[in-house]
């Protein structure tokens, strides 16, 4: 799901507050994503800078020749400044945007976790992206696209002594078209007019290519995931942080499910997801008809943060129980140099029943707001 990010990037960005009680029409402001929205491939893979928040999340499994196992998280994100700034500014160094990425690698095998961050002004060419095609990127990190094929470019750096300690060079081609989730064009964050998202995913892409760990290098296959969300939102004063699932089961159905919590325990109704059917039909799932059940608890020695580490997901309605558990409890990122949010985002495996028939899987989970309750925060 990822929402909810614009909070942090105002506060880094000195960003105009706009109320989300109306869709704004003067050429400074930005507009607000609002039922009818009709999306249109592949003009809505690229950037739409007339919304103040925009990102592009990769995540996915993949494995070598060896059956060594790796996951990955590879993530851009878009904060405006000025929706019409360009226009009225033409130099190369005026600035409208502010591009942030994150590129975070889980090796299974070993049990080791690395992550790093980006953050670039949309200035000189050091980061921007498309507004007409999927092509975006941050210094070296980068997606591109020939129009069917994904092409996934990153590495990550040691800290203290600089060398490489991974690197991806993915090629990703799907084997569904692109989900639309919510109802009426838009996935709803919260009560308020305007409080929402233009959200999608492309939640199967073959995944092929060379990802080098320590200087060995190894030809990969595997899945992947891509969302792809803007808006101009802000988080609710109650809505303390949010669980996020990209499943992909082995009947060929996947399932994306968020879940916004409160401040006082309980899930916001704006809660909702897709189950998303073998012939990619999505069937949206509100909040009322499925429940989320921490079975188990980790805690950061980095953050301090106690996390669930395994989940069970309950859809009665479709007969699906799912206990989504990861591959390891220490996927924790804390991006002081870029978002400023320490989450949870990492790799993990699926099993349970539907309809009675066991069933198994693999995805991504997300989960912010146990180090710090962004409400609190912001």
């Amino acid at each position: 799901m990822r929402i909810l990010l614009s909070v942090t990037f105002a506060v880094l960005a000195c960003a105009v507050v706009v109320s989300a009680s109306e869709r704004k029409t003067s050429p400074h402001e930005f507009v607000f994503a609002l039922p009818g929205y009709q999306f249109s491939f592949p003009q809505d893979h690229g950037s739409h800078n007339s919304f103040q928040t925009e990102w592009w999340y990769y995540s996915g499994q993949v494995r070598s020749g060896t059956g060594q196992a790796f996951g990955y998280q590879l993530t851009f994100f878009r904060h405006g400044l000025e929706p019409n700034l360009l226009q009225a500014n033409p130099s190369r160094w005026a600035m409208a945007h502010l591009y942030f990425a994150h590129f975070a690698l889980t090796d299974i095998h070993n049990s080791e976790f690395w992550y790093a961050e980006k953050l670039s002004r949309a200035t000189m060419g050091k980061a921007g992206a498309d507004s007409d095609r999927l092509s975006v990127w941050v210094d070296n990190w980068s997606v591109d696209t020939d129009g069917w094929t994904h092409y996934l470019d990153a590495e990550l750096r040691s800290t203290e002594t600089k060398q490489v300690l991974a690197e991806i060079n993915f090629e990703l081609i799907p084997e569904k078209p692109p989900i639309v989730h919510g109802t009426e064009g838009i996935s709803k964050k919260g009560a308020k007019h305007g409080q929402a998202s233009h959200y999608y995913s492309m939640p199967r892409l073959r995944t092929t290519g060379r990802l080098t760990v320590n200087g060995e290098v190894h030809l990969v296959n595997g899945m992947s995931w891509l969302d792809h969300e803007f808006g101009t939102n802000q988080l609710g004063s109650q809505q303390v942080g949010w669980d996020w699932f990209g499943l992909q089961l082995d009947d060929g159905s996947e399932l994306m499910l968020y879940q916004l919590r409160r401040d006082n325990g309980t899930s916001d109704p704006a809660s909702s997801g897709s189950l998303i059917t073998p012939d990619a039909q999505a069937v949206h799932i509100s909040s009322d008809e499925f429940r989320l059940e921490p079975l188990s608890t980790w805690t950061s020695p980095k953050s301090n943060a106690v996390y669930p580490s395994s989940w069970r997901l309950t859809l009665p309605g479709h007969q699906l129980i799912l206990n989504v558990v990861p591959y390891m409890n220490a996927q924790e990122l804390v991006t002081e140099k870029s978002t400023r949010i320490t989450y949870w985002e990492g790799a993990v495996r699926v099993h349970g029943q539907k309809a009675n028939t066991p069933i198994q899987g693999q995805g991504y989970m997300e989960m912010t707001g146990y180090a710090e309750p962004l409400n609190q925060r912001f």
